[in-house]
């Protein structure tokens, strides 16, 4: 099939159904990511309450993290053979079922166990969400993932609003009335999943289109440029979980802030992560993803080196920049593995936000031990340089924008 008629058979779509189907799955990524976002935005009420360690809330961070990711390429991989249309309905259960454990947890290890059960859920969730974006697309992947990632990065500044105003006034019993989301998303991705069945020839007709490269890529290449992928998001999620995880804390002790002030401005720096999700799409379909790439993760560098000195104004305004400028690269990061393999875009999807789920949850263990020997702002001052390894971007093959497509 070439581009062109792939383009009039998806913009016939493209004028109904895909964008009612893309504005679902993002508005239901708002949904999952703003219950998860939940979890660290409750890390100070729950260090206070349950008398926990840096390293306990690191912990705590990490079993999340890792639920969250290290299901995430087998789920993509088995339903790059056999989807599952009604799967992303089931994830929003186990997101349900992990919120409803929090809400009545009484011990560390409750705590614990809701945090993996709301991680499974994100594990599932994610990789075939993303393909249902790609699929309702009409050739526009940039733009469709970019759309997609935007409802995730807006729930995840929405969480920590809710745990300020609704949580924390209320203790955990409050997490019961935010799982009503997950039952409303239940109910939406259930009519998601009966268009992604009728879909599903579509989507495996697709299989084999990629975007035509300048020169030939052996096995071994392609798959070397995906693990230079996984060592950029390495460099990204690592720096930004960590400073999530902990942006709340690092107010309180160095600026003497008040939990529920800490809260919003996490809110402020959560809300720039969201735009940059949204603008890193749409410019990589233009310029090529490389370049967003690059300039998003090595180019933050000098604004990361100078926050852990900035006063409390400029750290609001450095740590914006940042949100702002390094989550652009993640929808640009997706796309490209999705074009290098796109037989396997549901393995590409799991092992990418898997990765970074993963990696964002050491981030966060390694910072809560450090901290404990050290202290936050040693750390943050540490961590600092991290982005430096978005230099690696300039060995990516520059796809270009605008590939015609190849069988």
């Amino acid at each position: 099939m070439t581009e062109a008629v792939a383009t009039r058979g998806t913009t016939k779509t493209a004028e109904g159904t895909v964008f009612a189907i893309l504005g679902a799955v993002s508005f239901c990524h708002l949904l999952n990511d703003t219950m998860q976002s939940m979890v660290p935005a409750l890390y100070p009420m729950l260090k206070t309450s349950f008398d926990l360690s840096f390293a306990e809330i690191g912990l705590l961070s990490l079993v999340w993290q890792l639920t969250a990711s290290l299901l995430q390429p087998l789920v993509g991989l088995y339903t790059d053979r056999r989807p599952r249309p009604y799967s992303l309905a089931a994830a929003m259960a186990f997101t349900f079922a992990g919120l409803l454990l929090l809400s009545i947890a009484d011990r560390y290890a409750i705590l614990l166990l809701g945090g993996a059960v709301i991680g499974i859920g994100s594990s599932i969730f994610h990789p075939e969400s993303a393909r249902v974006a790609r699929l309702a697309s009409g050739g526009r992947h940039g733009f469709a993932q970019s759309l997609f990632q935007l409802g995730g990065s807006i729930g995840s500044s929405i969480g920590p609003l809710l745990a300020a105003f609704l949580v924390l006034p209320r203790g955990l019993a409050g997490l019961a009335w935010v799982s009503l989301g997950a039952v409303l998303g239940m109910v939406v991705l259930t009519q998601v999943g009966r268009w992604y069945r009728q879909r599903m020839g579509e989507g495996r007709g697709a299989r084999g289109r990629g975007i035509a490269l300048p020169f030939a890529l052996s096995s071994r290449r392609v798959w070397g440029v995906l693990a230079l992928l996984l060592v950029l998001i390495f460099s990204k999620y690592f720096y930004l979980s960590s400073l999530t995880a902990f942006y709340a804390f690092y107010l309180i002790q160095k600026f003497q802030l008040s939990v529920q002030s800490a809260q919003v401005l996490l809110f402020v720096l959560l809300g720039a992560v969201a735009v940059g999700t949204f603008i890193g799409g749409p410019v990589g379909d233009r310029i090529g993803r490389k370049y967003v790439i690059w300039g998003s993760i090595f180019g933050v560098l000098p604004f990361t080196l100078m926050m852990p000195y900035a006063d409390l104004t400029w750290t609001v305004v450095l740590s914006v920049i940042i949100g702002l400028v390094l989550s652009s690269a993640f929808s640009a990061i997706v796309v490209y593995g999705q074009e290098l393999m796109p037989g396997r875009v549901g393995m590409v999807n799991g092992m990418f936000f898997g990765f970074a789920f993963g990696i964002g949850g050491v981030g966060a263990g390694a910072m809560g031990v450090l901290a404990d020997w050290t202290s936050i702002e040693t750390v943050y001052r540490i961590f600092a340089f991290l982005p430096a390894l978005g230099i690696l971007a300039a060995f990516l093959p520059n796809l270009g924008p605008g590939a015609p497509a190849r069988r």
